[in-house]
């Protein structure tokens, strides 16, 4: 196939979440056809399965520019940009009337199982970059079929695919044989079932992001319910109480982010949680009763405990791009560009240095990973990082390298220094003032009341899970 001939074929989009949809627009104010290709029955898939948790993000931080034109010939109104949208509303106010204005640019129900170039498996070099990428897919019918691309833009992300509660990234012994009682998302305690299900209960909460916020919120909320008494949580942490543990606090400059970790801490202050520190999952075991006791790579046991919530994060599936030759850290299986702007290992503040196609670039030349898949297992990452990703790889593609490397994006700071790592490590003092930085980490009391009380989840945003 001649080089004419590539460029008339569509840019292959995977996944119709809201970067994905992103791409679409911005392919399609270029002029470039694009074929987004979504699993799901809907636009936001992965989304809608959150759609109960509250983003800490406003909807002023929520939306594409390139999309909002697409839009705005339909009558659509971009909501309060000062308020916050559950996942629910971002999916049915802004991410199913997009996929609509795309029309049949977008196919549900279409699950990529593979990706190469035509003819050439990932050992072969002859002329390569020549021929264009096959994309197969299968529809929920069974059908298959074999699609043809100039470029494949993955924005599939990392929801399918959680980490588990093995300290090593590994499943615990015993975790599979548990998963009766094992959740990997954070419960929608209004729906009734599951509401029942972890009420009066004693539940583990093993994670330290904002998810794990989030479900330390909503427990804490269940057990001051009429119909939730003798809830309690358990908090399984890997690391050490810090002044850091619950995020930035009031110094980060996203508000609601702030103050879910605020909720956090309270619930552990006032009692609705217990605190376990340094402790890293190697197994888990049913006791006589059935409950679950956790057992430590130390040799510690938890106490048991009804059930179990795991939000360890969430890590990329590379399964279907095995074809293609992908450059990725070792570590974070994020483009090696890429990787040193996010390693959670060093990074620190929250921040994240404007970046486009050239960090996002593979040695297969056309083809990208967006949005949170392009994080790899690195946490934080905002809807607006992945917008300002896909902007730059749409005019990358377009051929305007002038659009495509002029990046500019600012991200909120979390107010908090320091790298996540795994494990505890003393931060470098700084005398730096004016900066992201909030103080540096100090023990903290657990067990006195909260000082500044605890946020509820109803009048204070509480989540920011997936692209939030």
């Amino acid at each position: 196939m001649n080089a004419l001939a590539i460029t008339e074929l569509p840019v292959v989009v995977i996944g119709a979440g809201p970067v994905g949809l992103a791409a679409a627009a911005h392919l399609t104010e270029r002029g470039i056809e694009p074929l987004v290709l979504e699993a799901g029955e809907a636009a936001g898939a992965a989304v809608r399965d959150w759609s109960h948790v509250r983003l800490f993000s406003t909807w002023g931080e929520l939306t594409d520019p390139a999309a909002e034109k697409l839009l705005a010939p339909t009558g659509w109104t971009k909501p309060d940009q000062a308020t916050y949208p559950s996942g629910g509303d971002w999916a049915e106010q802004y991410l199913q009337p997009l996929a609509d204005v795309l029309g049949a640019r977008v196919r549900f129900g279409a699950t990529v199982t593979g990706v190469s170039r035509a003819g050439r498996d990932r050992i072969v070099d002859a002329d390569r970059a020549t021929q264009p990428f096959v994309v197969h897919v299968t529809y929920t019918d069974g059908r298959e079929e074999r699609l043809f691309a100039r470029a494949v833009i993955d924005a599939s992300g990392t929801w399918t695919t959680p980490s588990p509660a093995g300290a090593s990234g590994l499943p615990a012994l015993g975790e599979r044989a548990a998963a009766d009682r094992i959740a990997y998302r954070v419960p929608d305690l209004k729906d009734p079932k599951a509401r029942a299900r972890y009420a009066g209960k004693r539940v583990a909460v093993i994670g330290s992001g904002a998810s794990a916020f989030t479900a330390l919120a909503y427990l804490a909320d269940l057990a001051q319910a009429d119909d939730g008494k003798g809830t309690h949580g358990v908090w399984i942490l890997r690391r050490g109480i810090s002044g850091s543990t619950f995020g930035g606090g009031e110094a980060d400059q996203l508000p609601a982010r702030g103050a879910l970790g605020l909720a956090a801490k309270a619930a552990v202050d006032d009692g609705y949680a217990d605190a376990v520190t340094g402790f890293r999952t190697d197994a888990i075991e049913r006791d006589g009763d059935g409950r679950l006791v956790l057992m430590g790579e130390d040799g510690r046991r938890s106490d048991p405990v009804d059930e179990v919530i795991v939000l360890t994060g969430f890590r990329p599936d590379l399964s279907f791009l095995s074809e293609i030759r992908l450059g990725l850290d070792e570590r974070l299986q994020a483009p090696v560009e890429l990787a040193p702007l996010i390693d959670p290992n060093q990074h620190s503040c929250g921040t994240v240095y404007p970046h486009g196609h050239r960090e996002l670039s593979h040695p297969e030349q056309g083809a990208y990973l967006v949005g949170m898949k392009s994080y790899g297992r690195a946490p934080t990452f905002l809807a607006m990082t992945g917008y300002e990703q896909v902007r730059s790889v749409a005019a990358a593609i377009a051929e305007d390298l002038a659009s495509a490397d002029r990046v500019e994006l600012t991200l909120p700071e979390t107010g908090v220094c320091g790298g996540a790592g795994l494990f505890d490590a003393h931060a470098p003092e700084t005398n730096q003032t004016g900066g992201c930085c909030a103080p540096a980490p100090q023990s903290v009391q657990l067990g006195a009341s909260a000082a500044a009380g605890r946020a509820g989840v109803e009048e204070v945003p509480a989540g920011g899970c997936c692209g939030s």
